[in-house]
């Protein structure tokens, strides 16, 4: 869906689309058929060595608009990352913020779904509105997507297979519950963030501008003012 969102926005607010990008972090569905999980260290590399060419060939301001929810954690380090050496661009990352208003009408056109997650009332629903070819809505009971909650009695603490122990199906929520136009909603809503940032973005001289004085004082650190 990321990839439809670019194209939508850039509609409204021109920017170049880069071609499709497929290598994410996806170690929490290796148990999955069909799931092609390349290491941490080839997906940094990838995306670092594409971020390199894009500034090679020009562009000094790059949104990532991610697709996918495993790839969260990855990319807060990633980047922080960037701050390890002198950048000659500067990077954001689209971050929707989900408005109630919206989420409540999207619900009312398609019944409340207690575990709306991966490919449940949501998600199913925005690819209803773009690929309503590739849905299989009568599918959706041949797996459960209910939240499992298998490590429940763990507070205060983070571990990496916490989605497995949530949604080993890789699965989450009630797609046969999902709506077209809900599906349009929520796409909007997104859009219509995204091109705000992308206007944001093209005005933006103050994350250039710190970027370049925080490289130049993390060069002498004892001689920076404090």
């Amino acid at each position: 869906m990321s990839r439809e969102y670019s194209l939508r926005a850039v509609e409204q607010e021109y920017a170049v689309v880069f071609p499709w990008y497929y290598f994410s972090q996806i170690n929490e569905a290796r148990h999955q058929p069909g799931t092609i999980s390349y290491s941490p260290e080839l997906i940094w590399k990838v995306l670092q060595e594409t971020l390199n060419e894009l500034n090679r060939n020009g562009f000094d301001k790059i949104i990532i608009v991610n697709g996918h929810g495993g790839n969260n954690a990855f990319l807060n380090y990633f980047g922080m990352a960037q701050l390890s050496e002198p950048r000659d661009y500067t990077l954001y990352w689209f971050r929707l913020e989900h408005s109630p208003e919206v989420a409540q009408k999207a619900a009312e056109l398609t019944q409340e779904d207690e575990f709306d997650a991966h490919a449940g009332n949501s998600e199913t629903s925005t690819m209803l509105a773009t690929k309503p070819e590739v849905v299989h809505k009568e599918r959706s009971g041949q797996q459960s997507g209910v939240d499992q909650e298998r490590i429940k009695n763990l507070n205060h603490a983070y571990t990496g297979i916490w989605w497995y122990a949530s949604f080993p199906n890789h699965y989450g929520g009630d797609g046969s519950k999902a709506n077209a136009e809900a599906g349009e909603l929520l796409i909007n809503e997104t859009v219509d963030q995204l091109v705000e940032l992308i206007k944001q973005v093209k005005a933006d001289e103050t994350v250039p501008e710190l970027q370049e004085q925080f490289y130049k004082e993390s060069e002498k650190p004892l001689k920076t003012k404090q």
